[in-house]
Order: C-alpha cells, then sequence, then structure tokens
C-alpha cells in the first residue's frame, strides 16, 4: 500500500473547458507557410444558362465562396482504418463556416478543408469555455483567445490586413468550432464578449504575448519552461489557483479493477495477455504488479497513457467513467492499490501553463473584472490595443477521404462560377472531384 504523485508534462498549446459544440476533426499540425492560392477549376462540365444544372469537376483544388452572409455546413468522413477496439468509432467533420473553403488534396489522396474569414467571426466561432458563463469570464477568455492566435502566428501586419499564416483549429492550438449547431444557450453573450474586447491584445514589450490557458488545475498554474521546455517567459509564473474548484474536473477518482487492468495492460504490451493479476503494490512513482508466477513494474505515466488508449476501446461500457472526458484527465494524481484494484485519485484537466478557464470563472464569479483576471494569470499583464487582422485561415481538417458541402442559402460560388442548387460531394485522389447532386 502507498501513493504517488506524478505532475504531467504535456505539449498541448491549450486545452477546452467543456461544453464544445459538436464537431470533430482530425489533429491539424498548421503548415509552415500560407496554403496556396486557389484556382478557378480547370474542368467543369454544365450546360449554360441563368440556372445552372448539374456540375461536375475535378482539379487539383478547389474554392468555394459562400452567399452574402451566409455560410457552409461542411460534414466529412476518414478513412477506414483497421481497428481491435470493441466498438471502433470512425470520426466525423460535421460543422458550419462563415467563410470561404479551400479544398485541396495531400499526397496521400486524402482532403484538407480550410476556411479564410473575418477575424471577429473567427474569434466568434472558437469553442473554449460555456456561452452562459460570467460576463467578465468571457471577456477574459476572448482577449487570452485573440492575443494567443496573434503571438502564435507572428502577426505584425496593419490593421484590416489578411493574416497569411493559418492556424489549425483543434486543441492544439485553440478550439474553433464554427457557427454551433445547435445553437447553444447564451450564444449571444460570447459574440458580445467578443465585440466588446475587440483590439485588446495582452502584450509583451512591443508583441502579443503567447496567452495559453488550461481548464482545470491541482492547485497551482507552473511556468512554460516546466511543461514546454521553452525559455522562461515572465508573464508565464507559478500562481496558486483557489477559485476553480467549480469545475467537474477539480478532484476526480477512479477504481480499476484487476481484472482490467490485466485486458488493459496486456494489449499495451505491459503485461503477459491472459495472465490473472492477484496482487498490486506502489513504491515512488512506479506500481508493482504481480500473478501467475510473473511480476512486472510499470511507471505512472505509462500507466496512464495504457489505460487512456485501451480501456476505452476495449472496455467501452466502462470507461471513461461518467463525467471525465478521458479515463484519467490528468497526470496529477495519486495511486493506491488494495486487494482488487489501483485506486487512482487526482485533479485537473490540461497542460497547467498561464490562465486557468475555470479558475476565471470563479474570479469573475467573485466580481473580478476581466482586466484583473488576466493580469493574475499573465505577470500582470493588461488589455492594451493592438492592430487586427482583417481575415484569417483555419485549417479545420485534414486527411478526410470524403465529404459534402451545403450552402445555407442560394448565391455561392465554385471557382467564381454560381452553383447549381443540391448538395456538393467531394472525394479525393490525385485530385479534388466535385459532383453535386438535387
Amino acid at each position: 500500500m502507498g501513493t504517488m504523485l506524478i505532475v504531467a508534462t504535456l505539449t498541448a498549446a491549450c486545452s477546452a473547458a467543456g461544453d464544445r459544440p459538436t464537431v470533430a476533426s482530425s489533429s491539424a499540425p498548421r503548415p509552415s507557410g500560407p496554403l496556396p492560392t486557389l484556382s478557378v477549376p480547370p474542368t467543369a462540365t454544365r450546360p449554360a444558362s441563368p440556372d445552372p444544372g448539374p456540375l461536375e469537376l475535378t482539379a487539383a483544388r478547389a474554392s468555394l465562396r459562400p452567399p452574402q452572409g451566409g455560410s457552409f455546413r461542411v460534414r466529412g468522413t476518414y478513412p477506414w482504418r483497421p481497428s481491435r477496439c470493441v466498438h471502433p468509432e470512425r470520426p466525423t467533420l460535421d460543422g458550419r463556416y462563415p467563410g470561404t473553403l479551400a479544398i485541396r488534396t495531400a499526397d496521400d489522396g486524402t482532403l484538407t478543408v480550410s476556411v479564410t474569414l473575418t477575424f471577429e467571426a473567427y474569434l466568434e466561432g472558437i469553442a473554449e469555455v460555456p456561452p452562459t458563463w460570467p460576463t467578465a469570464a468571457l471577456e477574459a477568455q476572448a482577449i487570452a483567445a485573440r492575443s494567443y492566435v496573434l503571438s502564435t502566428t507572428g502577426w505584425a501586419g496593419e490593421e484590416g490586413a489578411a493574416l497569411e499564416t493559418p492556424i489549425c483549429g483543434t486543441s492544439s492550438c485553440q478550439v474553433y468550432g464554427g457557427i454551433p449547431m445547435p445553437r447553444p444557450p447564451g450564444l449571444r453573450r460570447w459574440y458580445a464578449a467578443v465585440h466588446a474586447t475587440t483590439g485588446q491584445v495582452l502584450r509583451y514589450g512591443d508583441r502579443p504575448a503567447d496567452t495559453v490557458y488550461f481548464s482545470t488545475s491541482n492547485g497551482r498554474t507552473y511556468g512554460n519552461e516546466d511543461v514546454f521546455g521553452s525559455s522562461p517567459l515572465p508573464y508565464l509564473r507559478p500562481v496558486v489557483e483557489r477559485d476553480d474548484g467549480a469545475s467537474p474536473l477539480a478532484h476526480w477518482r477512479i477504481a480499476l479493477p484487476f481484472r482490467d487492468l490485466e485486458t488493459v495492460l496486456g494489449a499495451a504490451g505491459s503485461w503477459p495477455s491472459a495472465t490473472p493479476i492477484t496482487s498490486a503494490s506502489v513504491a515512488g512513482s512506479s506500481v508493482t504488479l504481480a500473478g501467475g508466477g510473473q511480476s512486472q513494474t510499470i511507471d505512472a505515466s505509462s500507466l496512464r497513457d495504457a489505460v487512456n488508449t485501451w480501456a476505452p476501446c476495449l472496455l467501452p461500457r466502462r470507461y471513461p467513467t461518467e463525467g471525465l472526458p478521458v479515463t484519467i484527465p490528468s497526470g496529477w494524481f495519486s495511486v493506491t492499490a488494495n486487494t482488487h484494484s489501483l485506486v487512482v485519485e487526482g485533479r485537473g484537466w490540461g497542460h497547467g501553463v498561464g490562465m486557468v478557464q475555470w479558475g476565471a470563472y470563479g474570479k469573475a464569479a467573485k466580481g473580478w473584472s476581466a482586466s484583473k483576471i488576466l493580469a493574475f494569470y499573465y505577470g500582470g499583464l493588461t488589455p492594451r490595443p493592438y492592430p487586427e487582422p482583417g481575415t484569417i485561415k483555419v485549417i479545420v481538417a485534414t486527411g478526410l477521404r470524403s465529404l459534402t458541402v451545403d450552402p445555407s442559402r442560394a448565391g455561392a460560388t465554385l471557382g467564381g462560377q454560381p452553383l447549381p442548387k443540391g448538395t456538393l460531394h467531394v472525394s479525393g485522389g490525385d485530385q479534388v472531384t466535385v459532383t453535386t447532386s438535387g
């Protein structure tokens, strides 16, 4: 019997606080430069008439402009891959985007989708905190999100110019969900926070600060060098957090019966398959398992990785436990062993650097202003004016096998040409293939 405490070292730039729109997409690393300029498709057949008929085209890439004030709903599927999971889930993309879509093929024939939209519309689509939160927390999130994207893309342009460096729309950057479907309660409150903070950025010197943030702490935050391995930044210093107790992930506990560990660790290659585990002991940051004449020691981080990977895959009815985003949400946990299981108790969710989103919620509930909240987490920095770009490119999905596109109303164009009525069907390969159906 014993306990251990492990501090995670993660690399994601930010982590959501929950209550996100149901938009799934692949992880999309940001390219080193802008996407290619999209041109009118070279091959297209349709009758030349005021009412365009069915369309069929092939091109290296396709550009879709929405109707005035409108948007596109994009639904995509990913290639099927063999899986050992009991009920393998095939990820999908389903989002509505208020901007110009660019669809291109990758070397493996899959499709990448990006959207170019106004900077304000991009911030409106950030899906990081519930819009029902207190106004000050929403405004703090809006300023942090604005500062983060300008910092991470290296923006140094003039007011209203195009931000050419794309950013991904996943938690590897910050979550961009487009126009939520369905519309969540209080969405206009988030839009109001974005508009109320227009042009407000946290600056360190003459540049936007790298305002990373995360969901829930373990009672403190960490310096950026401790988590990301980067040079210490004076505005990303550790602080004590006492206000994120309302988070459902402030404290969590799970039990891992030995019979489940046999399955999970066997699949991970950390325990002999089909060998029963009959006892366990904990010493420092290691867990020693024994049974069937076998004994195996595994470190806590490897245990967490194996459980998070294989428990929901092989035992989906039991993991993750209800209310948890993953089986073991963070690396801030302790482990004890009893006669039948390992018990994992922990705190928090996220990488641990910068603003604690649920902490901002708690401080706003106490009456703190957005400026005071931000200064607490970012070394005293407060919002200051800074030029905003006019447009931004967001990569919303990579690795798609095919997708469909539906304009919100008539008036959309493809490669500068009017679109006929109906759904666009897009598939990949050597080129992008687009067809329409009524």
